[in-house]
């Protein structure tokens, strides 16, 4: 239940933030965003009607199609975070544009949208269908979901440019952009964790080091070379990109020849990845 309550509460929040970017930043500055949100954006100005209705219906065909592929409380999550979306989009309507700099709406309205972009998807829904769309066709074409999704966008701002004109189109371009930028920091959190995998004869020292300098726990692995056949200890952490450079410096203080990968990590749970002090 507190899992669950956590859940809603978030993308209710997401959703609202979405609501925010588009109503209060984007839609008064004649600017887009892609997927159905921008069709949404297009349809709603070439027809007068509410942008908050074809939110919510352009999106309903997506709800049995995550629900057929992804499941059903990423489908219950979904039709919740659309529906308080397109709620929120109505009411804040007739609400005044916090600016009309061009640049300052694409700007913060591209954060306000990727926040609740970003959030809802942390917490298992979607606010856009396009993906899911997506998803399903990468099934039948030899495109990725990441390409897919490209050509939509590509077709909406070509779209929007003849609708809104191309220096809107532009800045719609511009503010996708930042939506896109924040919607992998929200996912990722600020810390935006590292995974290292270090190859040693000095394991020892290396390990006791990243512990003693770092405050990181560090997990010994067994290994051994494909080629020399040789048994090798591979050590295993996790640290913030803040905390990269020194874990390079350790290592090669330690040992010059090291084996040293360094990779991103999109969410770390449980064990004992929080830092303890050092003194």
């Amino acid at each position: 239940m507190k899992r669950l309550m956590k859940r809603t509460l978030f993308i209710f929040i997401g959703a609202i933030l979405m609501a925010i970017g588009i109503e209060i930043f984007l839609v008064p500055n004649l600017i887009m965003d892609g997927g159905i949100v921008g069709i949404s954006i297009i349809l709603s100005n070439l027809t007068g009607m509410k942008l908050g209705l074809f939110l919510f219906l352009l999106n309903i065909p997506f709800f049995f199609l995550g629900y057929k592929q992804i499941g059903k409380t990423f489908a219950i999550s979904t039709v919740f975070g659309i529906t308080v979306l397109s709620i929120a989009a109505t009411f804040l309507h007739p609400v005044a544009a916090f600016t009309s700099d061009i640049v300052l709406a694409a700007v913060f309205g591209g954060m306000a949208l990727g926040a609740g972009v970003g959030l809802v998807i942390r917490y298992g829904g979607s606010l856009d269908g396009t993906e899911i769309l997506a998803i399903l066709i990468n099934k039948k074409l030899p495109f990725s979901v990441g390409e897919i999704v490209m050509f939509f966008n590509i077709f909406i701002f070509v779209w929007g440019g003849f609708v809104f004109g191309w220096d809107r189109a532009m800045y719609s371009v511009l503010a996708y952009f930042v939506a896109f930028k924040t919607i992998d920091v929200v996912i990722q959190g600020l810390d935006e964790s590292k995974s290292a995998w270090i190859i040693s004869d000095q394991y020892q020292e290396i390990g006791e080091a990243i512990i003693a300098r770092l405050g990181r726990g560090v997990t010994y692995l067994n290994g051994e070379g494909a080629y020399t056949g040789d048994n090798k200890k591979v050590i295993f952490c996790v640290i913030n990109r803040l905390e990269e450079a020194k874990l390079k410096s350790i290592v090669e203080d330690l040992d010059e020849s090291a084996f040293l990968a360094v990779a991103d990590i999109a969410e770390v749970r449980g064990g004992r990845f929080k830092k303890r002090d050092i003194h």
